[in-house]
């Protein structure tokens, strides 16, 4: 399987100049290429292929005085702003055709200099390296020192240099992981994620929500505040801009540690884990939309995902419209209406439930009967 290994870089003023350019190049083939497919298109020629648009808006751009200063950087970077641009077209086409699932695609868009993110990528045809120091080389930029948290597993089949909203510079390799399965436990594990608690499993443990966001909002309100008082262009308003990236960065870095290391924690512990699949896109328009969106459940659940496919377990998705809060998890008897405010409640076969602890003990219970049934047994009820 493929991962990405994200590090810190330290570019030198001059390595961020030549960063810039390479930023801007990559995004002007990418707009030359939009451009011309639109123009094309309104005037009901055929479509472009790849190689013609290579052929017309790099090769041939770079003979012209308006775009001579293509040749300043890598060509790889430039025919990767291409593959990014014709990768959008396929999905957009695929999402039009009803061949590609989940919410539909917009078509590719206009690239700024002024989004949020800026990136390029470099492949092996680009002959990056890692030097014997330990700093990444890249092709007509140098040799950019690395903050290496942890060793790459295998050799990168490409690294992508990213800028974020805050100015800060990432490597983000792409590296082959051979599966290192765990040894084998008999735990297994239902989580029922939540506001109230992040995520309550069905052994009885409920993990607090660090409500990263909510605990910063005082900050985050100062620096937008800060910021609307200056006058958009100063610079003035471009450090408070900055301010105001870095605060969000923080919170999201926080937000993703803890992400990553309950969901290690819980795959090392567990042979099997079951979770809802949960509609966030549809949570996050309610009125608890800030809240949702704090809790972070969908990054958490795909870092479950690939973690177990990695290590040998087994993540298992039941039904988000399955009853797991009014279903008795000792008799299987089903509760009638449960507002969200009842928080424990009482089964006529005397059973008494933390709504919660029993949510995730169902969930369980679901997740154990999904697998028997794909594995072609049966499902008896309990006795």
């Amino acid at each position: 399987m493929q991962l990405r290994y994200n590090f810190r870089l330290s570019p030198t003023p001059g390595q961020r100049a030549a960063l810039a350019r390479a930023f801007g190049c990559a995004r002007t083939v990418f707009n030359d290429g939009l451009r011309a497919r639109q123009q094309a298109h309104a005037a009901g020629l055929p479509h472009l292929s790849d190689g013609e648009l290579s052929q017309r808006v790099i090769t041939q751009a770079k003979k012209t005085p308006e775009r001579a200063w293509l040749g300043e950087v890598s060509a790889v970077v430039l025919q990767q702003a291409l593959a990014d641009l014709n990768t959008a077209y396929r999905n957009f086409f695929a999402s039009l055709s009803g061949k590609r699932k989940g919410p539909s695609i917009a078509p590719p868009r206009f690239r700024s200099r002024k989004d949020n993110r800026q990136a390029i990528r470099f492949t092996r045809n680009a002959r990056f390296s890692i030097t014997a120091g330990g700093k990444l080389r890249l092709p007509k930029i140098g040799d950019v020192t690395v903050t290496w948290s942890r060793r790459l597993p295998s050799e990168p089949s490409s690294v992508t240099v990213v800028k974020d909203a805050a100015g800060r510079y990432f490597a983000s390799f792409v590296v082959d992981v051979a599966a290192e399965p765990l040894p084998q436990t008999a735990a297994e594990v239902g989580i029922d994620l939540g506001l109230t608690h992040f995520a309550v499993l069905s052994d009885g443990r409920k993990i607090e929500n660090p409500r990263f966001l909510r605990r910063t909002e005082r900050r985050l309100r100062k620096a937008q505040q800060a910021l609307s008082r200056t006058v958009k262009g100063s610079n003035n308003s471009k450090k408070a801009t900055y301010t105001l990236a870095r605060a969000h960065a923080r919170v999201a870095d926080a937000r993703r540690d803890f992400a990553h290391k309950l969901s290690t924690r819980i795959i090392r512990e567990n042979q099997a884990v079951v979770v809802e699949d949960l509609c966030v896109k549809g949570l996050a328009r309610t009125r608890l939309a800030t809240s949702v969106h704090d809790a972070g459940w969908s990054a958490f659940v795909n870092m479950l995902e690939y973690k177990a496919a990695r290590y040998g377990r087994t993540l298992v998705k039941i039904d988000r419209w399955f009853p797991s809060s009014k279903l008795c998890s000792a008799c299987g008897a089903l509760a009638g209406s449960m507002p969200l405010n009842v928080r424990s409640w009482a089964c006529p076969c005397e059973a008494s439930h933390d709504r919660d602890v029993n949510a995730a003990q169902n969930i369980l219970a679901a997740g154990r009967a999904e697998r028997l049934n794909a594995c072609g047994g049966t499902v008896r009820p309990a006795a």
